[in-house]
């Protein structure tokens, strides 16, 4: 995600929603699994919008069927690591 950004094309490719207040299904949002990769941005979509929770799929995988994530109902919802990958 690195080479996506330049001082050419300063602007993220991405368009996200970081208001939790108005997450809605279909949202593309940036998540976090902190556990195992401290701050690093990932890149999903809101599969659905709980009072205290979000289930998303990591971008990409959403229209396949990927694997359903539970998140916290934040900016940059957390997930865990057992949650992302299977620990």
């Amino acid at each position: 995600m690195q080479d996506m950004v330049t001082n050419s094309e300063p602007d993220c490719p991405f368009e996200f929603n970081f208001d939790p207040e108005n997450f809605k299904v279909g949202d593309m949002i940036s998540y976090r699994v902190t556990e195992s990769f401290d701050d690093m941005p990932f890149v999903g979509i809101l599969l659905e919008v709980a009072a205290d929770h979000v289930i998303l799929a990591h971008y990409g995988e959403h229209e396949s069927g990927g694997k359903r994530m539970r998140g916290t109902r934040e900016s940059r919802p957390e997930v865990s690591s057992a949650e992302a990958l299977g620990e």
